[in-house]
């Protein structure tokens, strides 16, 4: 779906925490992605889905970015620690789980979203243009 599109750089990833953007699925979805900084990895970042595996939260929140400790990425609601090289967590309720990894590309120190499944659609999350700004609700009331 997608040519090799200039996401960012390195550097901006690894003083940032992260870098958060939007593409479109096959399935005409859009999903936000996380690149994070990845110390053991010759591309020094990685790109997953914005997803925790155990109950669907966003993992890059706009408040905070992304939480980092020892090299894995803390799912805010539950503290599951994700392996930011691997996408492998083995603590907490998704221990055995692993991350959507995207598929990008670093050259000389710029990061490409090489991902066939996929297309780029902008830097930043996915906004949701009937937000009124109040708390969501499972019911059919709104407060």
């Amino acid at each position: 779906m997608t040519d090799r599109h200039r996401l960012t750089s390195v550097d901006t990833v690894e003083e940032d925490g992260a870098w958060l953007f939007t593409v479109r699925d096959a399935h005409d979805i859009n999903q936000e992605v996380m690149l994070v900084p990845c110390e053991d990895s010759s591309q020094k970042v990685n790109a997953y889905i914005n997803t925790c595996t155990h109950e669907q939260q966003p993992l890059y929140r706009d408040e905070v970015g992304v939480v980092m400790r020892d090299g894995g990425v803390v799912c805010p609601k539950h503290g599951s620690v994700f392996d930011s090289c691997s996408g492998e967590c083995d603590n907490g309720p998704a221990t055995g789980t692993t991350l959507s990894e995207i598929a990008i590309d670093v050259d000389d120190g710029q990061v490409y979203l090489t991902d066939d499944s996929v297309d780029f659609l902008w830097g930043g999350g996915d906004t949701d243009d009937d937000d009124d700004g109040s708390p969501s609700s499972t019911s059919h009331l709104r407060f």
